[in-house]
């Protein structure tokens, strides 16, 4: 469209030019370095990671150094190199058990079989400014971090031992297979969990909080517990059918929480808990939780719940939103030219200004 403007080839050249000045900034001021940034602002790298659905922080650090820190145009990067890689096959699907764990947390129960451990997290600092780090101070040695070297069971597992727990449907990898690739075909409805699932770990975490605060106030009687918020690497590996076993080629760091809600029970069913799931590339637990609220606000109609006007219930709202690139690009583009189209309003507002001004005048 800018190439109909005057001059506008070699405009977007000089405005180019200009993004580059002003990305650098002060040229006395240090280069932040790709590896600063991955090790240094990992939480923003993780995020990208996520919802640019390519795990690999060395390119979600450079997509955000290219970005000047924006973090929904680095997810636009890393989505548009994503879609020049060649796709080989899929992963069998993660086990999350098997999880060594950095972090792992419960609001349930107290002595969580299997301990908690409160890892990395800002959830018990006092939100002050350290000046500290303005001043470039090391910080204090730590005690090193040791993952669990066994694995650690779900705490949710044990309530569904006992039944208060509704099961959920085993997963295996054949039928892996034949889950719908979001990334490669178009989202339709009604969307499966699987779908929706995928969908909302790459959703805007912006926009998923606001949902999943909304269920928390009433929009939708989603007051949950948080069963388990686990932080922590695990295995991903590929079925090799010419070999006849599963070949492990990568070490990632996730997150994953289950929440907990109560139900009240159906014809069908009995009173039980049922689970919200999220689980997200990296350390990001506001996206994991929100993810597991509003999924199991999205299950309203699959139990059998009163459906009202809840938004984050509404399986159409929230899918066809969430996505902060189709967001994005659809708001940013009134920013292109539209002349002809203002030219034809603004004719109309003058003529019917001129029509109604006509029949004040016979009027009078």
């Amino acid at each position: 469209m800018y190439v109909a403007v005057k001059g506008g080839e070699r405009a977007i050249e000089h405005a180019h030019d200009w993004l580059a000045q002003a990305r650098r900034g002060d040229m006395a001021v240090p280069d932040l370095g790709v590896a600063q940034i991955r090790e240094q602002l990992a939480l923003a790298v993780d995020r990208v990671m996520a919802e640019g659905s390519l795990h690999d922080p060395d390119l979600a650090a450079l997509a955000l150094k290219q970005a000047r820190g924006d973090v929904i145009e680095a997810v636009f990067l890393i989505r548009a190199f994503r879609t020049t890689l060649p796709r080989f096959g899929a992963s069998v699907p993660v086990d999350t058990g098997d999880m060594q764990i950095i972090r792992r947390i419960s609001a349930t129960f107290k002595d969580a079989p299997g301990g908690q451990v409160l890892g990395p997290t800002f959830d018990y600092t006092h939100r002050l400014l350290d000046f500290d780090l303005a001043d470039g101070v090391a910080p204090p040695p730590a005690p090193e971090a040791a993952a669990s070297p066994d694995p650690v069971p779900h705490i949710l597992s044990h309530l569904g031992e006992e039944g208060l727990m509704q099961p959920e449907p085993a997963g295996d990898a054949e039928n892996a297979q034949d889950v719908p690739d979001l990334t490669r075909a178009p989202l339709e409805f009604p969307a499966s969990r699987p779908l929706r699932l995928q969908a909302l770990t790459r959703a805007d975490e912006g926009f998923l909080l606001s949902l999943a605060y909304s269920t928390q106030r009433g929009y939708g009687r989603n007051h949950a517990f948080v069963g388990e918020l686990r932080i922590g690497h695990v295995r991903v590996a590929a079925h090799m059918p010419e070999l006849g076993f599963d070949i492990e080629f990568a070490d990632i760091l996730v997150t994953e929480c289950e929440t907990v809600n109560q139900f009240q029970g159906s014809k069908s069913e009995p009173a039980q808990f049922t689970r919200g799931y999220g689980l997200v590339f990296g350390q990001s637990e506001r996206k994991a939780i929100s993810m597991a609220l509003v999924d199991r606000a999205l299950r309203a109609r699959e139990l059998g719940e009163d459906m009202g006007d809840a938004p984050a219930q509404d399986e159409e709202f929230v899918l066809s939103h969430c996505d902060n690139i189709q967001s994005s690009g659809f708001l940013e583009h009134i920013k292109l030219p539209h002349y002809v189209d203002f030219q034809a309003e603004l004719e109309l507002i003058r003529k019917l200004r001129r029509d109604a001004g006509a029949v004040r005048e016979a009027a009078q």
